[in-house]
Formats: structure tokens, sequence, C-alpha cells
């Protein structure tokens, strides 16, 4: 369109095009603390364990699923994504007596995942205590055997165990920096494989919560060595049956080591 200037020209300036709007910031959201409301449909990526144990009842083995999931937040002003925890499963008919409190407890901590408390709620687990004596899984990482107070506790324990080595805990069950799992999700969507622990913590597979016989010269005359402080309960004997360790329980000697051997019968 053209237009006629009939008046004369005392100035001119060039019109300029508007500054686009800035971007509303972002406000802080922690992916460790988003609540998810319900399990995803579809398929997930898990990890199924075998974890045995020994106990007053002898040695059990039972199965756990734990699930994850990638999750989005906003840190430090930018979107990251980390991966998760938000189910755990319990096969059913592996300990048919207390199956409705393991279904109810596994219910709990899949509760507990999705709403962004799982590492808390796992500690207090292994707080549980019972009066059937110390329960034996699994190694700490200067190769003593562990013992739980009972078996929810060793469970418990072997969930953390799960847990950092997919890099979602340390080895002491505290919560990774959320700056540092995203530093994980992304070597792995970059590597394709997921963290693995350093090669200074070593991990056997007893490390998982598995527990193997303790026998043969070698080991006797390692345990008939003195036990350091807080290594676990006394020595007073060694199975007749596999050679293992023998700890005083309820006033009887009993293998801890493998069988579940006890003098009282």
């Amino acid at each position: 369109m053209t237009v006629e200037i009939t008046s004369k020209i005392v100035g001119y300036r060039i019109k300029q095009d508007e500054p686009a709007p800035q971007a509303a910031a972002l406000l802080e959201e922690d992916p460790l603390t988003v609540r998810i409301p319900s399990r995803p449909e579809g398929t997930l990526e898990a990890v199924s364990e075998k974890i045995s144990y020994v106990g007053a009842e002898g040695r059990k083995k039972v199965y756990l699923l734990v699930s994850f999931m990638p999750v989005e937040g906003v840190v430090g002003g930018k979107r990251v994504v980390i991966e998760r925890p938000v189910e755990f499963f319990f096969p059913s008919g592996q300990l048919s007596s207390e199956h409705q409190w393991i279904t109810a407890t596994m219910r709990s901590l899949s509760l507990a995942a999705r709403g962004g408390y799982v590492t808390q709620a796992v500690a207090d687990l292994r707080k549980v205590a019972w009066d059937k004596g110390l329960v034996r899984c699994g190694w700490n990482r200067w190769g003593k055997p562990m013992f739980h107070d009972s078996e929810v506790s060793a469970i418990a324990w072997s969930i953390q165990q799960i847990l950092y080595r997919r890099g979602f805990l340390d080895q002491d069950g505290n919560q990774v920096p959320v700056e540092t799992l995203v530093e994980r999700y992304h070597h792995r969507m970059q590597h394709g494989h997921a963290w693995q622990p350093p090669a200074n913590e070593p991990e056997t597979a007893a490390a998982s919560g598995a527990v193997e016989p303790i026998g043969g010269a070698a080991n006797e005359a390692d345990s008939s060595a003195k036990k350091p402080e807080g290594s676990g309960p006394a020595v007073v004997g060694h199975c007749p049956e596999c050679r293992g360790e023998l700890i005083m329980m309820d006033g009887c000697p009993t293998c801890y080591a493998g069988c579940g051997w006890s003098k009282c019968g």
C-alpha cells in the first residue's frame, strides 16, 4: 500500500521488532520426591534377586523383584531425569504362613517408593527384630558375614544392596545426591549400560544376600583366629556336618554357616 506524504519530513526512525517475552523460569522440582500416583501401564525394567539366609529355622531362599522407571524433575533451573525404584514384588508361596504380611510390606514399600521416601522406609525395616535369634545373610565390604536382627531385617538389607548396585543408594544404604543420580542416568543413556560399583568396592555373589557354607582347613584356621570387635557373634566351635562356624543361640551351639545344625536338636 502506497501512502503519499504531503508534509515536510523533519525526522524519521526505523521500527524495530518487539523483543520476545522471556520464558518463565522453571520451578524447582526434586525428582527424588516427585510423587508417582500409581505404577504406569506397560513394561518396566526390573531386577530379580535370589536371597538366601540362615536363621533358627535353617536355610531359606526367596526371590524378590524391584522395578525401576525414569522420573523427570527440575534442578538448578534445568530439566533432569533420574531412575527411581517404583515397585517391590515378592512372589507368593515362598513363605506361606507369613505371606499376607510380606505382601502388605511389599505394597507399603511400593507406595513409599512412588511417594519419594523409600530410602527411609527400607532403613526403618532394618530395625525390625524378633525373638528367634540372629539371621545370617550376606557379607560386608571387609568380607565378614552379616548378622541381622530378623528375617525382615535381612531382606531389607538385601533390598538396600539391590538399590546400591543400581546406583540409587550408597554402600551403607544412604541416599545418593540427586546430582549424582542425574549423572548416572545420563551415563546410562550415553553408553547403553547402567552405572557399576567402583572396582575398589569389591562385591561377590554373597554380597547380594547369599550365604555360602564355610568349610575347609584354610577357613577353619581363619575362623579360629580372634574376630575383631563388632564383626559378629563369638564362634564356639565348628559344625560336625558342614564344618561351618557355631555360635550360641538360646543357650545352644548352632550352625550359622550354612546348614542350621543345632546341638539341642
